[in-house]
């Protein structure tokens, strides 16, 4: 070790005890490390510490998220643990569907991505049919890594899969029976962008006369060469034709050749079943496109993520932006249509506070407050807002949007429409056009991190 007392004497990287050393390298960043594992033999061996590196550096991350222990049944490493979650951490939050709703017709318009034990869940969040400000939250989509350290991509298409309680692999193996579970690749294009499309080469299980058979590893879900058990096919090699179509062009030209003249009616039927099977499974390649702002700032009180009564009485989803100049646009949550135009928006922003004058007052006071028809839920934890004290400030709306319709006689789209947002002391707004007579009052979907007035259907 260097001289203390020499003025001109420095330590170097190599002087510090290993506990050191590997405490310092952990606060460096995957290609950091690479790149100091570069300078020296001695280091190449200390950043492939997994036990002490890698998982330093998940727990100090996750750690208050999710049990890192517990991540693939314990048995992959740290340092493939931190690859995936640094990718899979982007997902936390809300999600929205972008696009028309595919052929499934099973593609939730929002999603919330949360923390597991051992996994990260995304749960469809969809407005309550109860005539309340209550939404409903059910699985969607669940992704994990299975011990052999391949990642595990599940869809629930029904939402009807119950949380995993104990270990992510033993909850695998069971749920791999249900054929509501769909078997999917989660692709990112950039930061906020996914694709969700079906894994068509995952074989989880295949039914033969024993019942359900897994592969020779009962750990590994998606091995490449996992063998499948079928009746009247020897099982093939790993690199082989896939041992389904092999199972099917055998029986197909086996019973055309066969006595009796019946092989083609039982070929045919067999093959129905299989495509009924299949379409129930179908997903189709769906976009999502993250909730970038879904909180409102002091500077962009309107922003985020809200719910409000329509006029047909029915809770609606609604998500308000700010754009580049100031304006403000609000579109509701799932209108897949790339041409469903928006609620309202307002290119020049003009507040005006309190005191407001006699028409401003009139103009509030003359509409009725659109509330849930459910008689238990004006108990809700935020108050009804009623009089015009309850108003902080009101902003002019100068444009609005119909319904457009292509090819449609008499459908209309952007209209000039006057307008009113009032913004209330207690965080929210609503909203109403002079050509009607009501306000729809927007409430929080999300506040402190928590989903508001959530209720699990499980």
């Amino acid at each position: 070790m260097a001289n203390s007392k020499d003025p001109n004497s420095s330590f170097s990287f190599s002087d510090f005890p290993e506990d050191i050393q590997l405490c310092i390298l952990s606060f460096l960043s995957p290609p950091e490390i690479a790149n100091f594992a570069c300078t020296s033999k001695r280091f190449v061996a200390l950043c492939r510490n997994d036990t002490k590196l890698w998982f330093t550096m998940c727990q100090r991350r996750w750690g208050s998220k999710t049990q890192i222990h517990k991540w693939g049944g314990g048995n992959i490493t740290y340092k493939l643990l931190y690859k995936t979650l640094i990718e899979w951490e982007n997902l936390i939050g809300f999600w929205r569907h972008c696009g028309r709703a595919g052929l499934s017709g099973q593609c939730p318009p929002l999603i919330i991505f949360e923390w597991g034990p051992s996994f990260v869940s995304g749960s469809r969040v969809c407005p309550s049919k109860t005539g309340t400000y209550n939404v409903t939250k059910a699985p969607f989509l669940w992704m994990g890594i299975s011990p052999d350290g391949q990642i595990v991509n599940f869809l629930d298409l029904e939402g009807q899969t119950e949380i995993p309680s104990g270990d992510f692999d033993s909850w695998l193996e069971f749920v791999c029976l249900d054929q509501n579970l769909v078997p999917v690749n989660v692709n990112f294009m950039g930061s906020d962008h996914f694709i969700v499309e079906e894994n068509s080469t995952f074989w989880h299980s295949s039914k033969s006369k024993n019942g359900f058979r897994r592969s020779s590893s009962s750990k590994n879900l998606i091995e490449d060469s996992e063998e499948v058990f079928v009746v009247g096919a020897e099982s093939r090699t790993p690199g082989s034709l896939p041992d389904r179509l092999v199972s099917e062009m055998y029986t197909h030209f086996a019973n055309r050749t066969s006595p009796g003249g019946g092989g083609d009616r039982a070929w045919r039927r067999q093959r129905k079943k299989e495509k009924e099977r299949q379409g129930r499974r179908k997903w189709e390649p769906e976009h999502f496109l993250r909730v970038i702002d879904c909180l409102p700032t002091p500077d962009k009180p309107l922003q985020g993520l809200w719910k409000g009564i329509s006029c047909d009485m029915n809770l609606d989803f609604y998500l308000v932006k700010y754009d580049e100049i100031g304006g403000i646009i609000c579109q509701r949550v799932g209108d897949f249509s790339s041409y469903s135009p928006p609620v309202f928006w307002t290119s020049e922003p003009m507040f005006m506070q309190s005191p407001f004058s006699a028409e401003e007052v009139h103009i509030y006071d003359d509409r009725i407050h659109l509330q849930p028809v459910a008689a238990e839920y004006y108990g809700h934890n935020q108050p009804v807002v009623t009089g015009i004290e309850m108003v902080s400030h009101i902003l002019l709306i100068n444009s609005s949007c119909g319904l457009i319709v292509p090819d449609l006689v008499g459908s209309t789209g952007l209209q000039h429409g006057e307008g009113r947002i009032w913004q209330y002391m207690n965080g929210t707004f609503g909203f109403g056009f002079l050509r009607d007579h009501f306000v729809i009052d927007m409430k929080h979907v999300v506040q402190n991190g928590c989903l508001l007035d959530s209720v699990n259907l499980l």
